[in-house]
């Protein structure tokens, strides 16, 4: 996000929906989990921020275009009442982020119909975009949240994907029990995260990740 200071409408709007993608993933969280029966009814689904904020994750946002909440993990959420539900749990925030962005770009479209969307992808947002005001907020708003919700779903620790990955497969093998090891226990995948997020200089890994993997989400709209 410290890209787009040059742009600071854009920035602040990136912040933002940084701030609000952890708060619509903690609750969507917490609520999946009640509503599925895997936590008390009683249980408040209201975000707390030791529980829900990663220091690493908002070191990654300010970096590398987005980063992530605190890690949910797998032994946080029963399998033994479903794997369908637990699975459920882990895709309730990315899922949720992802589809309010639409929703979002889909306001914009119809508010615009002549836009860039059709020339741009996420990086040049993320990269705070020379738009005039009532263009950058939208979608400055949108493609953090989408960014938020696509960079979750990939499956390795601390990210939400891995709980997905984990609870599809029947048995978790060697290569998962692994991977929990050296990337959740030894936190080598924030490291990975990290090191994604500050190489190359000025046109980050994680960057180029994220918007080659959102692409497709804006263009739609263009």
């Amino acid at each position: 996000m410290l890209f787009a200071l040059g742009e600071p409408v854009a920035f602040v709007a990136l912040v933002a929906s940084f701030l609000l993608a952890l708060v619509l993933r903690a609750v969507a969280i917490r609520l999946t989990a009640r509503t599925v029966g895997l936590a008390e009814r009683r249980d408040s689904i209201t975000p707390r921020l030791r529980e829900d904020v990663d220091p690493f994750g908002g070191v990654a946002a300010a970096i590398g275009g987005m980063g992530w909440g605190k890690m949910l993990s797998v032994d946080e959420v029963p399998r033994h009442r479903g794997k369908a539900r637990a699975i459920a749990v882990f895709a309730a925030g990315p899922v949720l982020c992802i589809v309010l962005s639409q929703l979002i770009l889909l306001g914009y479209r119809l508010a615009y119909p002549e836009n860039v969307l059709s020339l741009i992808g996420p990086a040049d947002v993320l990269l705070g975009i020379g738009l005039p005001i009532v263009h950058q907020v939208p979608l400055s708003l949108a493609v953090g949240l989408l960014c938020f919700g696509l960079l979750a779903l990939i499956p390795i620790p601390p990210l939400d994907g891995f709980g997905i990955l984990y609870n599809a497969v029947n048995r978790p093998g060697r290569g998962l029990q692994w991977m929990r090891l050296w990337f959740e226990d030894k936190n080598i995948g924030v490291l990975v995260l990290l090191v994604l997020c500050l190489f190359p200089l000025g046109a980050p890994f994680l960057l180029q990740i994220l918007n080659a993997l959102g692409l497709v989400f804006v263009r739609v709209w263009g």
